[in-house]
């Protein structure tokens, strides 16, 4: 079937979207509002963009056209923090995602501990196997949404994640990472994985041009 996605009611499009790019990282994002209380939600229209510099993307849903939360914190502040999360923290980050009026420290609420970051205003989440301490670069307005490009100033990783710091070997399998899938509730684990090395063109075609 063919959708003209221009067409489509909101619902239909974020069903599209949420059930077919999958499996999608959890950014699971602290902000500080203007009370410098910490704000704390997940959003799973998050990935990387790219290492030169570090730069990562949130696509923010508003609500009747105006910013949410984190959003509006980001706005603000121009600076916040995304967690990745492991199975141990799936629990703690579905609660934070709780629809809790503007205010509410979700950090709290969640009973999730917290250290200060070395360069940006909201805090970390000390359980997280990664945080990225981030500066916003650009924020692009449509009705329907804020996307945030942001450059990351500092990575923290979790030692027991770093195998080899020399040559920057990391352990992402141990790390537990999950992921956002398809429909309300959906999860999906990093567990099941499989391994395929980039072909070389040289050696496919034996160093002649395929006809």
């Amino acid at each position: 079937m063919q959708f003209d996605m221009a067409d489509l009611p909101f619902g239909s499009r974020y069903k599209i979207m949420n059930s077919t790019i999958t499996p999608r990282p959890i950014g699971w994002t602290v902000t500080v509002d203007e009370a410098g209380v910490p704000n704390c939600a997940p959003h799973s229209f998050f990935n990387a963009l790219g290492s030169d510099p570090a730069m990562i993307v949130l696509g923010l849903i508003k609500v009747g056209g105006n910013d949410k939360d984190t959003a509006a914190y980001i706005r603000a502040r121009g600076d916040f923090v995304v967690a990745l999360v492991s199975e141990a923290d799936g629990e703690r980050m579905n609660l934070t995602a709780i629809d809790s009026p503007r205010g509410v420290n979700e950090l709290a609420l969640a009973g999730i501990e917290s250290m200060p970051a070395a360069r940006v205003s909201a805090p970390l989440i000390v359980s997280a196997p990664v945080c990225f301490e981030c500066k916003v670069l650009d924020l692009l307005d449509y009705p329907g949404q804020t996307v945030v490009i942001a450059e990351v100033l500092v990575t923290h990783i979790r030692d027991e994640f770093v195998s080899d710091v020399k040559r920057m070997h990391l352990d992402t399998p141990a790390m537990k990472l999950i992921a956002r899938t398809h429909g309300a509730g959906w999860y999906q684990r990093g567990s099941d994985q499989f391994q395929m090395q980039r072909p070389s063109y040289a050696a496919k075609t034996d160093g002649h041009a395929p006809d």
